[in-house]
C-alpha cells in the first residue's frame, strides 16, 4: 500500500483497526508462559480464526501477530536466531488468512529503555528492529503498526528502521498513563510533533485506558496533527472474577464510549486489551457511514523535546533561544570541553531554562575536540538534564546528522544557507529527521549587502526546502545582523529584512542579538535599543543570553503590548516574581545563588542523578571525616525519598528516577564496606523477594523496583520473570523473606498472583505480598489479600510502612 493511498483512505473514512489478539488466542487454546509467536506458527488455524473474525466485524486493517517478534523479545525464549523465519511466516499466514484485507506488521517494545534514557544503544535498537521489519516485508505486509510504546526514543528507532527499509505506511501509537503522559514522561503533543516530522503516517494511543480517557488525549493532539490520529483503547479496566480477567465495558458500552474518540478527531479506531470481535462489530455499526472529523487549521512551526513542545510563530509569544552553550569566547567552557566534561554545559542549560529560554542553542565548534562525538554526548546529557527543546548549531554535515538522528524530539536546526554544502548535504539531512529550520540569507560569495539581494537568496533557499515538503511555518529567517561599528547601515538593512519576512512572507525571524553592538561601549543599551526596534518590525525570536539586563523585561512587555499574553497573565506573574519581599529585600531571582554546603551538594547530585559528581562529593565528605552511617541516613535516604516524592507529583518521570537511583546505588556500593566495618556483624536490612509471575516475561517495572529497594537498605532477591508460584514460595521460605513483590503486566497473567498468595498462605508464609503492574489496581490487590503499589516508589513506601 502506498503512503499516499493510506492518507487518502484515512481522509474519507474512519479506518477500523482490529482488536485484542492475545486474549483471543488464549480462548483458542494458547497456554500461559509460551512464546505466542511460536505457538501461532504451530497452530496457524488459531490466528486465522481470530483475524477472519475481525475482518467479518468490519476491520479494514488487521495486525500480524508479531508483537513480541523483535530479536530481544524472542531471545527470552531462545528464539533470536529464528527472528527472520518467525516474522516472515507469520506475515504469510496472515496474508493467506485475510486475503484482500490490509495486514500491518506489529512492532512493539524490546523491553529495554533506549539511550539516552536507558542502556540499549540507539543504533543497536534501530538494527534490531530492521531485522524484524525486513522479515515482515518478505512476508508481504502492507504497512506497519508500531504500538504500545512508552519510550519516544524506542518509537523513533522503530520508525527510522521502517523508513530506512521501505516506503510503506507506518502507524505509531504510544501508551499513556492516567496523568496524560507516558511512564517516561513523554507528552502526547510533543510525541506527535516529533514522530509526524520523522515520517509517521498516523499517530495516536493504544492500551492504558478506556475510550473516554483516550478521547481527551486525541482532543489535545488534534490541533497539531498534520497526519491522521489513531485510537485503540482497552475495554475499560480489568478485574479478576474467579480465575478469569474481565473488563468493565461489554461490546455495546465500548462502542458507545468509543464515539467520543470519533468526535475528538480520531481517523483510525480499534480495540486493545479486553476487546473481541464482538466489540469491533459493535464499533463497526456505530461508525457506519460516519466521516472523519474535518481537519481544522493545524498549528505548525512546533519544536519539541519529547517532554515539552514550543510553537514558534508570529502569533506566539517571543521565543528566546539561549546562546550560552557555545564555546566561542568562553574560556572556561572551552577548557571543560577539551577535558571531556559537560558539567558546565548542563549548568548553562538549567540556568537559561530557569531564566525563560524557550530553546537552547547547542554548538560544540571548537578546535582540539571531536565535534561530532561531543555533539552526540551533549545531546544525550542535555536531554536528561533539561526539558527545553534544542537548537542544533553546527556547520558540519556529519555533526548535524549525528545530533538530529539521536535527539528524541523535533529540533530547530541552525542553519540552512544557499552555500552549496548546506543546500546539497545538510538540507536533505534536516528533512530526513524533520527539523525546523533557521534560514540564513548567505551564499558561497558571502553576506548580501542589500535588502533585495538578501530577499532573493532567502526565497531561493525556501524554494529548495519546499522540494522536501517544508512549508513557510517551518522556517525562521535569520536577519544576519552585522556590527554597526563596522557598517553603520547594517542595522537598517536587518530591520527592513525582518519587516519583509514578517509582513510579506509571513514567516518567523530570528537574530543573534549581541552581534549588532560588537566593538562598542555600552553594548547592553545598544542591544536593547535594537531589540525594541526589531520587535516593532515583527521579530519573534532571538538568540541571546536570557540573563542579559533588561532583555526579558522588554520581551514580556512586548508580548503584553502585542496581544500575545492572554489577560496579561505572563506579564503579571513575571513582575510578581520580581517584586521585593515585605522586608524590602531583593527578589530571589536577582540574587547570586548561595554556595551549597558539602551535605547539600551531595543531596543535589543525587536529585540530579549525577553519578560522577555524587561520588566526588561523597569522597569529599568522607575525606573531611563524615560518618558513613550519618551520610546514608541523613543525606542519601532523604535525597532518594525526595526523588520519589517528585516522581509521585509527576515532576520527575522514569528517566530521572532511574538516574537518581543509579547515582544513589553507586554511593551505597562505596559506603557498604565502611558501614560493615563500623557495624561488625550487625544484621542487614529486611529481605525483599521480587518476581514477575509465571507466564509474564516483562520486567522493566520489576527491575526499577529492585533498584529503589536496594537504595532503601533492603536485601533484594530477584527471581527474574516467568517464575512459577512454587519457586516463589520456596524462595520466600529459604530466604526468610520479609516481603514478596509480584509483577504482572498482562491481564492474562494476573490470576497467577492469586495463586502465589494462596500457596504462600497454605504453606505458612505470612510475609506481606505487594503487587503491581499495568493492569493491576487496588481492588484486585485487596481481592487476593495483597497490598497494591502503583509504581516503584509506592512499593518502597508500602514496605517501609509495614516494617
Amino acid at each position: 500500500m502506498k503512503r499516499s493511498e493510506f492518507r487518502e483512505l484515512a481522509s474519507r473514512k474512519i479506518i477500523q483497526l482490529d482488536g485484542a489478539t492475545g486474549t483471543e488466542l488464549i480462548k483458542r487454546g494458547m497456554p500461559a508462559g509460551v512464546c505466542p509467536e511460536l505457538w501461532v506458527l504451530e497452530h496457524p488455524e488459531a490466528i486465522t480464526d481470530v483475524q477472519q473474525a475481525y475482518v467479518k466485524a468490519g476491520s479494514d486493517i488487521v495486525y500480524v501477530p508479531t508483537f513480541g517478534g523483535n530479536p530481544l523479545k524472542l531471545a527470552e525464549f531462545g528464539l533470536e536466531s529464528r527472528t527472520a523465519e518467525i516474522n516472515a511466516e507469520l506475515a504469510a499466514i496472515s496474508r493467506r488468512a485475510v486475503s484482500g484485507t490490509l495486514i500491518f506488521g506489529d512492532i512493539a517494545p524490546t523491553g529495554q529503555l533506549v539511550e539516552p534514557f536507558g542502556p540499549l544503544p540507539f543504533e543497536e535498537c534501530v538494527e534490531l528492529y530492521k531485522k524484524q521489519i525486513a522479515a515482515l516485508l518478505e512476508g508481504g505486509v502492507d504497512g506497519f503498526a508500531i504500538e504500545t510504546m512508552m519510550d519516544l526514543q524506542e518509537a523513533r528507532a522503530a520508525l527510522l528502521a521502517v523508513r530506512e527499509l521501505c516506503d510503506l505506511p507506518a502507524i505509531v501509537t504510544l501508551t499513556f498513563e492516567p496523568g496524560g503522559k507516558t511512564l517516561t514522561g513523554i507528552d502526547p503533543v510533543a510525541a506527535l510533533v516529533t514522530l509526524q516530522a520523522l515520517g509517521a503516517d498516523a499517530f495516536g494511543c493504544n492500551c492504558s485506558t478506556g475510550p473516554e480517557a483516550m478521547a481527551e488525549l486525541i482532543r489535545r493532539m488534534k490541533p497539531y496533527a498534520e497526519i491522521p490520529l489513531a485510537a485503540k483503547p482497552n475495554a475499560g479496566m480489568p478485574h479478576l472474577v474467579g480465575d478469569k480477567t474481565v473488563f468493565d465495558l461489554a461490546a455495546p458500552e465500548f462502542a458507545e464510549a468509543a464515539m467520543q474518540l470519533a468526535e475528538a478527531g480520531a481517523n483510525l479506531m480499534g480495540g486493545c486489551c479486553g476487546t473481541s470481535p464482538a466489540h469491533l462489530a459493535a464499533l463497526h455499526e456505530k461508525l457506519r457511514g460516519r466521516k472523519p472529523l474535518p481537519a481544522a487549521p493545524v498549528r505548525r512551526g512546533v519544536i519539541a523535546s519529547g517532554t515539552q513542545f514550543r510553537r514558534i510563530a508570529l502569533d506566539e509569544p517571543f521565543a528566546i533561544i539561549g546562546e550560552r552553550i557555545n564555546p566561542t569566547g568562553k574560556k572556561a567552557l572551552q577548557a571543560e570541553l577539551r577535558a571531556g566534561s559537560l558539567e558546565l554545559v548542563k549548568t548553562f542549560a538549567r540556568e537559561q531554562t530557569e531564566l525563560g529560554a524557550a530553546v537552547l542553542d547547542v554548538n560544540f565548534g571548537l578546535s582540539g575536540i571531536d565535534e561530532t562525538e561531543m555533539m552526540r554526548r551533549g545531546v544525550s546529557e542535555l536531554v536528561l538534564a533539561c526539558p527545553t527543546p534544542l537548537c542544533i548549531d553546527s556547520t558540519r554535515p556529519a555533526t548535524v546528522e549525528a545530533a538530529l538522528r539521536l535527539y528524541p524530539g523535533r529540533a530547530l536546526l541552525n542553519s540552512i544557507s544557499l552555500e552549496e554544502e548546506r543546500i546539497k548535504e545538510v538540507l536533505p539531512i534536516a528533512a530526513r529527521y524533520g527539523a525546523m529550520l533557521v534560514l540564513l540569507p548567505l551564499t558561497d560569495d558571502g553576506i548580501p549587502e542589500t535588502l533585495g539581494e538578501r530577499i532573493r537568496v532567502l526565497e531561493a533557499i525556501m524554494a529548495e526546502a519546499a522540494k522536501y515538503g517544508y512549508t513557510p511555518a517551518d522556517y525562521a529567517a535569520d536577519a544576519l545582523i552585522m556590527t554597526i561599528s563596522a557598517s553603520p547601515e547594517a542595522a537598517a538593512v536587518s530591520l527592513d529584512f525582518i519587516e519583509y519576512c514578517a509582513r510579506k512572507l509571513k514567516i518567523s525571524t530570528v537574530c543573534g542579538l549581541s552581534n549588532v553592538s560588537f566593538g562598542l561601549p555600552g553594548r547592553p543599551t545598544v542591544n536593547l535599543a535594537f531589540l525594541g526596534m526589531a520587535l516593532g518590525r515583527g521579530l519573534n525570536t532571538a538568540i541571546s543570553n536570557p540573563a542579559a539586563p533588561g532583555l526579558t523585561d522588554m520581551v514580556v512587555a512586548s508580548d503584553a503590548l502585542n496581544g500575545k499574553d492572554n489577560r496579561l497573565e505572563r506579564y503579571l506573574a513575571y513582575h510578581a516574581a520580581k517584586a521585593p519581599s515585605p522586608a524590602g529585600t531583593a527578589p530571589a531571582r536577582a540574587q547570586a545563588p548561595a554556595e551549597l554546603t558539602p551535605e547539600a551538594a551531595l543531596t543535589e547530585s543525587v536529585l540530579r542523578g549525577k553519578r560522577e559528581e555524587t561520588l566526588k562529593r561523597l569522597d569529599a565528605l568522607l575525606a573531611a571525616g563524615a560518618d558513613p552511617g550519618k551520610i546514608v541516613n541523613g543525606i542519601l535516604i532523604p535525597a532518594i525519598t525526595e526523588v520519589g516524592n517528585r516522581f509521585e507529583r509527576k515532576e520527575y518521570f522514569l528517566p530521572q528516577l532511574m538516574q537518581s537511583a543509579a547515582a544513589m546505588q553507586q554511593a551505597m556500593e562505596k559506603l557498604e564496606p565502611l558501614l560493615q566495618a563500623d557495624s561488625g556483624d550487625a544484621p542487614a536490612g529486611p529481605v525483599f523477594l521480587v518476581a514477575t509471575v509465571k507466564g509474564d516475561i516483562h520486567d522493566i517495572g520489576k527491575n526499577i523496583v529492585t533498584l529503589l529497594l536496594k537504595n532503601h537498605h533492603f536485601q533484594v532477591i530477584d527471581l527474574g520473570k516467568d517464575v512459577p508460584a512454587e519457586t516463589i514460595v520456596d524462595a520466600a521460605i529459604e530466604h526468610k523473606a520479609a516481603f514478596i513483590g509480584l509483577s504482572a503486566l498482562m491481564t492474562t497473567t494476573m490470576p497467577q498472583m492469586r495463586t502465589v498468595v494462596e500457596l504462600a498462605r497454605s504453606r505458612g508464609v505470612t510475609a506481606p505480598v505487594i503487587v503491581g503492574g499495568a493492569a493491576v489496581d487496588e481492588t484486585f490487590a485487596e481481592s487476593i489479600g495483597a497490598v497494591y503499589a502503583a509504581d516503584a516508589m509506592a512499593t518502597v513506601r508500602a514496605a517501609l510502612k509495614l516494617i
